[in-house]
Order: structure tokens, then sequence, then C-alpha cells
């Protein structure tokens, strides 16, 4: 029986105070009847004796506290899930916005779902093509990962993802790839981007995407990449898919976290976002994964825009507690034109070990991914050393280092965002590279690799 109260006692957006409540629970979803007949959703925040306080998904605006009527329903919010929603696009409430039916559901499911247990977990070992070879080649994606993307204010990060989920496939027969995309607070432009990018290669039959605008309310923006999880989650674990989640862009998910927060009068924390943003970030984060005795998977790129490009700020830094690593999109190799502008040295997969060799990708790959870091640095420091003392003061061997780190940027890096390369294609272009310098400085490849994969002229 659903309990009807007429007992609003106060209304701030985003939140409302209903006093005199009877058995109502944490996470319940409301439903508010206005006088007009209008009906508006939210969900409980908090509940002190006969107290809830509610958290309301739509504007406050029209809510009369005398007339106005609230239903407690008994559930959590949910999702519909289905097979359907695949080549489907959904707001960031789980409606469809892409004038097609409605789902006809399988089951409907608390998107709030849980963090996976660390006893239940299978160790991510597979690799992941993304067809970008700074990734591919150096920085690997594995199944199961957590690899954020840390990009800035007007980089390229909407293109690189678009990119990713266009291109991004497991390796093997048999295997059932699905992307799950969340934009997150973005502009209506940016949507669009995404999904007639979507649409026009094809990519949108393999994709489940939500779109919460910049426009919608701040509480929508809460529960936009759980409804894309909740999806990922059935998708891998009831349907033996591999999921890959991509979601743009978490600064805004933490903005709204934040205004929630101060709405609620909270304590703030560091720059003003809640204490507990740690272990709200990693309810999102921990999500992802592979489970024992379960075919499918859900690997993650979550993508953030720091703030004045600060690695330290709350947000990155925090995320780079929880993931296993992060690519790192730079503004001075974006000057330089460069497409996608992925800093390779201080970008990090941690798992990328478990992921190539024999069998994976192939045997060289960890000698080339090493000998490339190795010798990009060390062509860094020498380009570094010819701004400063000339290129006369030069040994020959840093000169050929210098030209090798611009040759490097130039084909290795510099890609575009419309190629899709193999990760064959990405080792013979670093055995190409690594052509240009003396073999006597290539002592992170095995002598026996060399023979074997370097051109002969």
């Amino acid at each position: 029986m659903i309990k009807e109260y007429k007992t609003i006692k106060q209304v701030a957006n985003p939140l409302m105070v209903v006093e005199g409540v009877e058995g109502v629970t944490f996470d319940e979803l409301v439903e508010i009847e206005l006088p007009s007949g209008e009906k508006r959703r939210g969900k409980v925040l908090e509940v002190n004796g006969s107290k809830a306080v509610v958290q309301l998904f739509e504007l406050a605006q029209g809510i009369n506290l005398a007339q106005s009527k609230v239903r407690f329903l008994g559930h959590p919010l949910e999702l519909a899930v289905s097979e359907d929603m695949l080549g489907r696009v959904f707001n960031g409430m789980g409606q469809p916005i892409d004038g097609g039916p409605d789902i006809l559901a399988e089951a409907h499911l608390d998107i709030n779902g849980l963090p996976m247990n660390p006893a239940a977990r299978a160790y991510p070992a597979e690799f992941i093509q993304t067809g970008v070879s700074a990734i591919d080649g150096l920085n690997t994606l594995v199944r199961g990962q957590k690899l954020p993307i840390f990009s800035g204010s007007g980089l390229p990060h909407a293109q690189l993802a678009a990119q990713i989920a266009r291109q991004a496939k497991v390796l093997g027969d048999n295997e059932t790839f699905a992307v799950v995309f969340a934009a997150i607070g973005i502009t209506f432009e940016e949507s669009e981007f995404f999904i007639q990018d979507f649409r026009r290669t094809g990519a949108i039959d393999r994709t489940v995407v939500f779109s919460n605008l910049a426009n919608d309310p701040a509480v929508e923006r809460i529960a936009t990449p759980r409804m894309a999880l909740t999806c990922a989650e059935y998708l891998a674990f009831e349907k033996g898919m591999q999921v890959l989640v991509i979601l743009t862009d978490i600064t805004n998910y933490a903005e709204a976290l934040r205004e929630v927060s101060a709405a609620k009068k909270e304590v703030p924390g560091r720059r003003g976002y809640p204490g507990y943003m740690y272990s709200d970030l990693a309810t999102l984060y921990e999500r992802a994964g592979r489970r024992q005795g379960k075919s499918g998977s859900i690997t993650m790129i979550p993508i953030l825009t720091m703030p004045e490009d600060d690695k330290t700020h709350p947000i990155p830094d925090l995320t780079g507690y929880i993931t296993e690593g992060q690519i790192i999109l730079s503004r001075e190799l974006y000057r330089k034109g460069l497409t996608p502008p992925v800093d390779v040295l201080p970008s990090l997969s941690r798992l990328k070990d478990k992921g190539i060799g024999e069998g994976k990708t192939r045997e060289d790959h960890a000698g080339t991914m090493n000998q490339l870091f190795a010798a990009y640095s060390r062509g860094k420091d020498a380009k570094e050393l010819m701004t400063i003392l000339g290129e006369a003061a030069l040994s020959e061997d840093d000169r050929q280092f210098a030209k090798f780190a611009d040759a490097f940027e130039q084909q290795y890096v510099n890609q575009g965002n419309t190629t899709d390369r193999s990760i064959i294609e990405t080792l013979e272009l670093g055995w190409d590279l690594l052509k240009m310098l003396p073999r006597a400085e290539l002592k992170r490849i095995k002598p026996e690799m060399i023979d074997k994969y370097m051109p002969k002229d």
C-alpha cells in the first residue's frame, strides 16, 4: 500500500523536506504530484525519525507546499534493461530520447548496484585494441581495467572518446563487444557530435548512449553514470558481452556532487568538494572488472578535464588512487597540431604487462614498448639541451635521438581522429622508427627480436 502525504515542510532546490512519514527508507524513489496533475520524481536522501529529506530530479518550481502530494514508492531508482538497448539513445534518467519506442524490459535493476567483491574478481589479462597507437603500443588497455583519460579545458578529449568508442575491439573469435557511452553534463553541441558520429560510422549499432546535458538538473547528473554502469553490468554479466564503458566528463559529475552537498549544508572538504567524494567515485569505478565464472567483462575509460590542467586537483588526484593508471593529454602537443595529443611519458597503464606478449599481441611488444619509451625520453632531453647549448654541442648519437623524438611525435602519436591502426601496424611503425637509431643503442630489446623484426633496407 503506497501512502500519500501532504506534509511538505520546506523546499530548497534540489531538496525537499517531508514530515510525518512512516516506513520510509534511504534511496527510495519518490513521486510528487503537483496541483496541476504534473508528476515529478525524487529519491530519499536522508531519514530522521518521521522526517524525510528528498532529493528532486527536476526543478522545484511550482511545488505548492500545502496542495502537492508526495508518494514513497517502496523501491530505489531502477533502469529497465534489455538487449534492445543497443543502438538506442537515452537521457540521464534512462528514458529514450531518440524517438524510438520504450524498451520492453527483461528486468528492472537498481541503478546503485554494488562495487565488485574483490574475492569474486578475475584478474584483467586480455588485450583490448583501441586503434590508437599511443594507447595500444605504449599504455595498453586490458579487459576489465579502469584507465582514465586526464584532459584539460579545450583539449580534444571528446574526439578521442568518440574515436575509441568507434574503433575499440577485442581480438578473438566469438566475442560480442558493446560500448556504453555516458555523456555527463555536456553541451547540446557535444551531445549531437557524439550521437551523429556514432550514427555516421555505424558504431551506434553496438552502442548504448546516455546523454545528460548541462542544462539538465544536477541530480540527474549524479544518476547518469550509475544508469550506464547498470546497463553495462546487465550486458556483461547476464548476456556475456565484453563491454567498454566511457564516462565523459567526470568533472561535471563531481561538480554536481558538490552542488548537492552544499544544498545539504554539509561540511566541505578540499576545494569545497564533499569529504566523501573519494568513496563516492569508488562506488562508480569499482563496478568495472571481470567476475569469476562469468565470460563478460566491464572495462572503463572515465574522461575528466583537470581544472587549470592541475593533476593535484581533488578530482584527478582521487581518480588516480582508485584506477589503474591514466592517459594524459598534453596542451603542448595540442599546440604543435598533434592529434590525439597523448603525452606518453607521464601516461601509465599499470596492467599493460598483463595484456601484451605472445598469444595476446606479439612477442616483441614488451621490448619495443620499453625501447620506444627510453628513446623518446632521451630524445626529449637532447632537444632541451639543444635549445640551451645549440645543436653543435650535441654528440652524433644525441642528434639522432632528437630527430627520433620529432619523428616519433609526428608519425606514431599524431595519427588523427579517423585512422584505425591494428596492433600489428602499431608495432611495425615502432620498428620503422627504431631503425633511425644505432643498433648498439637498442639495449632494451633482445638481439634475436631485432634480427627477426627490424625492417631490412
